[in-house]
């Protein structure tokens, strides 16, 4: 049964947790340490010292979880952001300067949007949020709150 548990459950437990941590605390290095002092409590809690040796091999594995899940966020928002453009580059037609003038206002307001979810307000309408990105990916509108640029 203990087999099962430290080989098959913890390490489940840990991807998910690690991903969902990620997500609200956005620093792998914080996910480990979490992660890490949980399994230390259960190690002299529960286990004995033999369980320290898997105790770090969840947090390592936290931490890799964490980090490829900050990676593939910060994969999503930047061809989010690139489609937009590119959707904006390629639906423009017409005049070059007034072109170079919409795509640097929709660029300018894209970065002050990111700049700004820090700032925004929390209202009972989270409908009208500053996240309107074009592509309509909605990867820039969850959670704005937790992230850090």
């Amino acid at each position: 049964m203990n087999i099962l548990l430290i080989f098959f459950a913890f390490p489940i437990a840990v991807i998910i947790v690690s991903a969902i941590l990620q997500k609200l605390l956005n620093s792998p290095l914080a996910v480990a340490s979490l992660i890490f002092a949980i399994f230390l409590v259960i190690t002299f809690a529960a286990f004995d010292e033999t369980f320290l040796i898997a105790t770090l091999a969840y947090t390592i594995l936290a931490f890799i979880t964490a980090s490829l899940v900050r990676l593939f966020c910060r994969t999503c928002e930047n061809n989010c952001i690139c489609e937009a453009l590119s959707n904006l580059i390629n639906n423009n037609t017409g005049d070059s300067e007034n072109n170079i003038a919409t795509i640097n206002n929709t660029l300018n307001e894209i970065l002050n949007s990111i700049n700004n979810t820090s700032n925004t307000n929390n209202t009972n309408n989270s409908n009208n949020s500053n996240n309107n990105n074009t592509c309509g990916c909605r990867c820039a509108s969850r959670y704005t709150r937790f992230r850090r640029f």
